[in-house]
């Protein structure tokens, strides 16, 4: 009789347990299916997506990270943002969202920081987490000057940077930074550089790239009109008329607008240059982009 109810008693507690996970599995309802309608998620589905959206360190059966997907969302509503690699250059612009009239305008730039003096950025997203590490870059580039006496070379500066970006989606208890990167540089390895950055840590070398709101309309455009020979004057040309066909608002002007440059002297310095607002309103209305604007006023 012992060993009767000791083989009893092992069998409840081997087979109790997995009963109760069968009786808390979730249980998949039928798809309908109707004819020339695609089939709807399930609520067994939907489920699974609420339950795996919650954290970034958790795949979802389809091998997706849902947070980092939501950050890449985020800046899809920012202020857009062009870089375009030219012959003699890097040219950065950028669209200030103004979001009421009594906001005061701010007399430095919104869109377009200088990392180093061979390396700059451009920002689309949310602007707190871009200054986290817009500063942690900047203090990378000084140490390895300090160290090495030397400008750091701009992709490993980039690269860098990304490994923060990436530490962030891959540990528990933090969030992705939510902004994306253009970064145009010049060094003496590779000559001028322009990379984009997103925040999942990714980062890839672009001839003219594309981010924030309407990015992909505004990539598809530059390219069909982009070309290797661009001159920095063709380039800030091609990045204005994009621009213009793809913000939100009817008409640009130097109050929506910042362009950055970064191009190397005649006595070899590399130089960082933020176009004026009174030069910007000159180049809009010299590009055609304002005509329409300057003749009703």
């Amino acid at each position: 009789m012992f060993a009767i109810a000791l083989a009893f008693s092992s069998c409840y507690y081997l087979f109790l347990p997995d009963l109760f996970s069968l009786l808390r599995r979730p249980f998949p309802l039928p798809s309908r299916s109707v004819a020339g309608r695609r089939n709807e998620p399930t609520l067994a589905q939907s489920r699974m997506s609420r339950r795996y959206d919650s954290r970034t360190t958790i795949f979802s059966p389809e091998g997706r990270l849902y947070q980092v997907e939501y950050a890449m969302e985020a800046i899809g509503n920012a202020g857009a943002a062009i870089g375009i690699l030219a012959r003699d250059g890097v040219i950065l612009v950028g669209e200030k969202k103004v979001t009421s009239k009594l906001l005061q305008t701010s007399r430095s730039t919104e869109k377009m920081y200088k990392i180093d003096d061979h390396l700059a950025c451009a920002v689309a997203g949310i602007m707190s987490d871009a200054n986290i590490l817009i500063n942690t870059a900047r203090v990378q580039a000084q140490r390895y000057t300090f160290s090495y006496q030397e400008p750091m070379p701009v992709e490993q500066l980039v690269q860098s940077l990304c490994d923060t970006k990436q530490g962030y989606t891959q540990f528990g208890g933090l969030r992705p930074f939510g902004v994306s990167f253009l970064f145009a540089g010049w060094d003496k390895n590779y000559g001028f550089q322009l990379y984009m950055s997103d925040p999942s840590g990714n980062y890839s070398g672009w001839k003219a790239a594309a981010i924030g709101a309407n990015n992909q309309a505004a990539q598809s455009m530059l390219k069909q009109d982009y070309k290797d020979d661009f001159t920095r004057e063709e380039a800030v040309q091609l990045a204005l008329k994009v621009l213009s066909k793809t913000m939100d608002s009817t008409s640009l002007t130097s109050e929506k607008l910042e362009l950055a440059e970064i191009f190397v002297e005649p006595s070899g310095d590399v130089k960082y240059q933020v176009c004026k607002p009174e030069l910007l309103e000159k180049l809009l209305v010299k590009h055609g982009v304002t005509q329409a604007a300057t003749e009703s006023t």
